[in-house]
């Protein structure tokens, strides 16, 4: 039974996702709101520099950056939470 248990997998990575970009847009929203503000303190880690790959014909660029703040911690957790009780 293949598709059972992929399909929650599936499910927690969706809700685990939705959890870090809301928190994050939320995180942003509460940057200019002094009580909220500790919502949008966090690490930002990756390459800096993108990674060029020219090939002649064909350039690839390489880049990843992720920024972690307070309030994307909280919607991963009750992301986890949400799926729990689903």
């Amino acid at each position: 039974m293949k598709g059972a248990g992929s399909k929650n997998a599936w499910a927690l990575f969706l809700l685990i996702l939705a959890g870090v970009v809301l928190g994050g847009f939320i995180g942003t929203l509460a940057k200019g709101v002094p009580a909220l503000s500790w919502l949008s303190y966090g690490q930002s880690f990756g390459i800096d520099e993108p990674i060029v790959l020219d090939l002649g014909v064909l350039i690839i660029t390489f880049g990843l950056s992720i920024k972690i703040t307070m309030a994307s911690i909280i919607g991963v957790i009750l992301s986890i939470i949400i799926y729990r009780f689903l």
